[in-house]
């Protein structure tokens, strides 16, 4: 699923709830002006002041996000049709505005108002579609003038469907995608220079009579590379699949997924780690600061350091207090022969001399592994995710191995709970697998408590 739509439909939740609000207080206005209220006294000031209408309004606007994602509003989609999004606001709208008239009826306490009611009503509804129709104007111009957020695909196929897909992407700007080009009887190889040459972030292939082993390849290579892979499905295909098919210019695309981890799970597991990781900072600061006196009374060097480490393709720094002496990295080659991970590329020795007193000590309790909350902060990793991969162990991966890179590593992972150093280099691969295929915040949650027992019990980290 591309960035641009999660982003542009986690934006509609706030302009929503801006919408609802604006129109509520719009109805209170318009109810309370001079020109209304000469026709019919305001009756109800006594019993609702304008501080108390504001309160229940924003509790209101809560509740009607609520049946908003309930109709739909919020699925995660590459576009949005005005007339079929009007619809489903006038429906949401209205049943919420009968639960709570039916609250008022019941509990008899509010105000006797239907003025407020009725016009809110027409407001919210009219508010919220105009807002979300003049969302939509300035979605399709930042994509279209400064291609923000825009997709780059690689599209494959010689025929009339090809020429269809391309078309719509060229018609319909809002939809996100700019076509690099249009390869009609390519190897692999030729595709490998195209996408290395023009930073291609997506392959569509848009022949579905491709013979099935070039496919497995091409499908492979997409794996390897963090490409995104739709392709055009033949009759049987359509009929058979479980997966989501997304229709373009008549023409339905089937996208292959490597992950669990999508929509709206995504943007929630981003927000925790937003606020999880900013809260963490603020409350450990303190502490950090102590760590980093005891380091440097310890040893010369740095309080901190950065390592390199891989994310989804991509090199990323890694912060940790230092617990290693000074330019541990470059004695690192010595000590290979040391090695105690013989199954893997993974380098683990448990009496490591590069270790300094304090390092013993913070990784002992693993508060060198805190500074990673920036990390988290700065979208380079997650609170919860595979172990972080160094690129010169990445290099030797087989290619099964590269399926743990799908997604932004974790301070803390379904392996590093499931045994952390005891496990073999393959069966961490299999729980990161596992962790990648099937994830849930509630796998989220399971393996979070299952940390903090670790790091309150467990003192055998090296």
């Amino acid at each position: 699923m591309r960035k641009s739509e999660l982003t542009f439909t986690a934006l509609l939740v706030p302009l929503d709830f801006l919408m609802i609000l604006t129109a509520g207080l719009a109805a209170w206005f318009l109810r309370t002006s001079d020109w209304i209220s000469q026709l019919r006294p305001v009756l109800f000031y006594l019993n609702l002041p304008f501080e108390r209408y504001l309160i229940l309004a924003i509790f209101i606007a809560l509740f009607l996000l609520i049946i908003f994602a309930l109709v739909g509003l919020y699925q995660i989609r590459p576009m949005r049709r005005a007339v079929e999004d009007f619809f489903k606001i006038a429906i949401a709208v209205s049943a919420g505005i009968m639960v709570l008239v039916f609250y008022i009826f019941v509990r008899r306490e509010w105000f006797d108002s239907r003025f407020l009611i009725l016009a809110g009503w027409f407001l919210i509804i009219i508010f919220v579609t105009f807002g979300r129709y003049l969302f939509g104007k300035i979605q399709a111009y930042l994509i279209k003038k400064y291609q923000f957020f825009i997709h780059r695909v690689l599209v494959i196929g010689k025929d009339d469907i090809s020429r269809k897909i391309i078309q719509s992407f060229k018609k319909e700007p809002a939809l996100g995608f700019l076509v690099i080009d249009n390869l009609t009887e390519p190897d692999l190889d030729q595709i490998k220079k195209r996408v290395g040459k023009d930073s291609v972030e997506e392959i569509i292939l848009a022949d579905p009579d491709w013979p099935k082993e070039t496919i497995i390849d091409l499908v492979d290579f997409c794996e390897e590379n963090h490409l995104g892979f739709r392709f055009v499905p033949n009759l049987f295909q359509t009929l058979t699949s479980n997966t989501f098919v997304e229709a373009v210019g008549g023409v339905p695309l089937v996208e292959l997924k490597r992950t669990a981890l999508d929509g709206w799970g995504k943007i929630v597991k981003r927000l925790i780690d937003i606020i999880v990781s900013l809260s963490g900072l603020a409350i450990l600061s303190p502490f950090f600061a102590l760590i980093a006196l005891m380091i440097k009374i310890d040893s010369q060097g740095p309080v901190f350091v950065k390592l390199k480490r891989m994310s989804q393709g991509h090199e990323f720094d890694l912060y940790k207090f230092r617990s290693m002496i000074k330019d541990a990295e470059d004695l690192k080659k010595d000590l290979l022969r040391y090695n105690e991970r013989k199954d893997g590329p993974l380098f683990k020795m448990k009496d490591d001399p590069r270790v300094t007193k304090s390092g013993h000590f913070l990784r002992k309790y693993r508060l060198d592994e805190f500074p990673q909350l920036a990390n988290v902060l700065k979208a380079d990793m997650s609170l919860i995710g595979p172990r972080p991969h160094q690129p010169d162990e990445v290099s030797q991966y087989a290619r099964h191995h590269k399926k743990v890179l799908a997604i932004k590593p974790g301070m803390s992972g379904m392996a590093q709970v499931s045994g952390s150093s005891d496990l073999s280099f393959e069966d961490e691969v299999k729980f990161d697998t596992y962790y990648i295929e099937n994830w849930s915040l509630f796998l989220d949650f399971k393996i979070f408590l299952k940390t903090l027992k670790i790091l309150w019990r467990d003192r055998s980290a090296v």
